[in-house]
């Protein structure tokens, strides 16, 4: 056994047993953990007062190898993020982000991702209202983009042509981006993405924040949903990115 120190994020917590639960981690130093947090629920010395969904701090962790739950000896919390849970709408987006980390990323140090989640966490739990869809939709690209799934936009996914960026084009999930006529005619399915929807995710991209109708987000976060859910390991449903995407509460 090894002890690891790292910083991490709370992704998911469950109770287990009377007085312990056991988390998902996000770390910076080993990627995402499962740990189980014996007297968390009573144990303020151990684990502060904080230690539940979003929170971030520094946490040690006796690594087991081989094993895939660890044991969580403390956890010295340093960000709450309180305004996630004042509002459903900034709580349903950073849960869908959370849950698109807990599938793609996995035991292995991604210091990158760590901080992306980091601060797009931040980013959520300070959003306005009316900002929080598309403020969220571009740190989902980028953490797509960052684990390894970034769509192509600019030329074709299947023969590299260049796309004009005035042009509309065929968005194909399976080839991993936009396709030019000639190879669109030979994709067995797809869906148009018009110019200033390319530009848009190109700038989500790019870390801009463009100007985005509530409409068009709405079409914005289903073509993210059929994007990631193409390239997730398994067929599992997306249950917090559905409500978080129909606005369900």
């Amino acid at each position: 056994m090894s002890l690891i120190t790292t910083d991490a994020i709370v992704l998911h917590a469950v109770p287990y047993l009377e007085s312990s639960r056991i988390l998902r981690l996000a770390t910076r130093e080993a990627g995402v953990l499962s740990v189980v947090a014996r007297g968390a629920r009573s144990s303020k010395k151990r684990f502060g007062s904080g230690v539940d969904l979003f929170a971030e701090g520094q946490a040690q962790i006796q690594v087991k190898p081989g094993r895939d739950l660890h044991a969580l000896n403390a956890f010295d919390v340093t960000r709450s993020r309180a305004g996630l849970a004042t509002d459903l709408g900034r709580f349903t987006a950073a849960s869908a982000l959370v849950e698109c980390v807990l599938r793609v990323v996995h035991d292995e140090a991604a210091p990158r991702v760590y901080h992306g989640v980091a601060a797009g966490l931040d980013a959520i739990a300070e959003a306005s209202e009316t900002d929080t869809v598309a403020l969220t939709l571009g740190i989902f690209w980028r953490l797509v983009s960052e684990v390894g799934f970034m769509p192509s936009i600019d030329r074709c996914a299947e023969c590299h042509a260049e796309i004009p960026p005035e042009a509309d084009a065929r968005f194909s999930h399976a080839a991993g981006g936009v396709l030019c006529p000639l190879c669109a005619k030979m994709a067995p399915s797809g869906r148009r993405l018009p110019a200033s929807a390319r530009e848009v995710i190109s700038a989500w991209i790019r870390g801009d924040q463009p100007s985005v109708e509530p409409a068009d987000c709405r079409a914005h976060q289903r073509l993210l949903r059929e994007f990631v859910t193409q390239h997730l390991p398994d067929s599992r449903e997306l249950r917090a990115f559905g409500v978080w995407e129909q606005g369900r509460w």
